[in-house]
């Protein structure tokens, strides 16, 4: 058991430089202030000691600028702004990210007209590059914000470590279909809300208390492994769809940072929250496959099954392992207030 602790609380020292969210993507906005003319804002992430990932715009050839660029360098990333003219304006033009293939990193791209529509997309290092289009196609919404929603929740270790303890505590079934769904309807309202702008809760709180709630359900785990039936246990939906309140604001952070496409708010609301729950049963489905190969490798390789103390001491890693981590979090987030 000492041994189980030991590899729990190093596992979580291992942790301990990450933070929901690391992959940070570039960001793009072009705004249309005339009938030619476009101001452009570029964020990129910094690389620490005032240095920049090295990947930068390419407009079209028959692009004039209009004044230099002015830049900053706040918060680990580098901004710069300028304003640009094109003949005719940029409808059918193609832009590019150069140095983007040679990163891991994503573009988020946002083009906003005149009439207030507005294009968005994802740029990747596979595809740096996209064509402005003259109105923004619904389908490309769809994708664009499915996609968005997928890679928010596959890279939010956080939110996945929640359903992880739930996934343990109801263990599977039907009881974690209707968890998963009180979770989904939960952080709905409060995704919708917040994007909307009808709620503003201040980033760190929140985050502090996602990260308070992965201990909590961490914490009942340990409880019923223990033989103390606590609420997670008696009603895991109750706390699904009460903790999902919060991570629902979690999401809308990253919902805000692509924009909502004027003529498509409620489809990109929609398809976004889509991908976050196909980011989740794609993450309950690896779980579970992992679990099946786990027990499989046992009962090949150790017929006789496993030893009561070896059997209890796996049962009780992935809690502790889960809420230590969690636990950082919460500490870590504290701090920024």
């Amino acid at each position: 058991m000492r041994r189980i602790l030991l590899c729990c609380w190093l596992w979580a020292a291992g942790a301990a430089g990450l933070s929901a969210h690391e992959v940070r993507p570039a960001y793009l906005e072009l705004r249309q202030t005339g009938a030619e003319t476009y101001e452009v804002f570029w964020k990129v992430p910094g690389q620490g000691d005032d240095l920049r990932l090295g990947i930068y715009v390419e407009l079209p050839a028959d692009v004039t600028r209009l004044a230099p660029p002015r830049a900053a360098m706040t918060n680990n990333a580098f901004t710069e702004r300028w304003t640009v003219r094109r003949p005719g304006g940029l409808a059918g033009a193609t832009i590019q990210i150069a140095g983007l293939n040679a990163t891991m990193t994503d573009v988020l791209v946002r083009l906003e007209r005149l009439d207030g529509s507005a294009q968005v997309t994802r740029l990747t290092p596979a595809a740096p590059s996209f064509k402005v289009e003259a109105a923004p196609g619904g389908l490309e919404v769809a994708r664009t914000f499915t996609v968005l929603g997928i890679e928010h929740i596959l890279a939010g270790i956080d939110h996945l470590l929640f359903v992880l303890g739930l996934l343990i505590i109801t263990g599977g079934g039907w009881r974690l279909v209707k968890t998963v769904t009180a979770f989904t309807v939960s952080h709905s309202l409060t995704l919708t809300a917040a994007t909307l702008g009808w709620v503003h809760v201040p980033p760190p709180p929140v985050e502090a208390v996602i990260a308070l709630s992965i201990v909590f359900v961490a914490a009942e785990i340990i409880r019923r492994q223990r033989g103390v039936e606590g609420i997670t246990a008696r009603a895991p939906w109750v706390v699904a769809f009460s903790f999902g309140l919060m991570h629902g604001l979690g999401f809308a952070g990253g919902l805000s940072e692509a924009g909502l496409p004027a003529g498509h708010i409620p489809s990109a609301l929609l398809f976004f929250s889509l991908g976050v729950e196909t980011g989740h049963f794609l993450f309950i489905a690896a779980v579970l496959a992992l679990i099946a190969a786990g027990r499989w490798l046992v009962s090949r390789f150790r017929p006789s099954g496993l030893s009561p103390q070896l059997s209890t001491g796996l049962r009780l890693l992935p809690p502790y392992a889960i809420g230590s981590v969690a636990m950082f979090w919460v500490i870590q987030r504290l701090g920024t207030f």
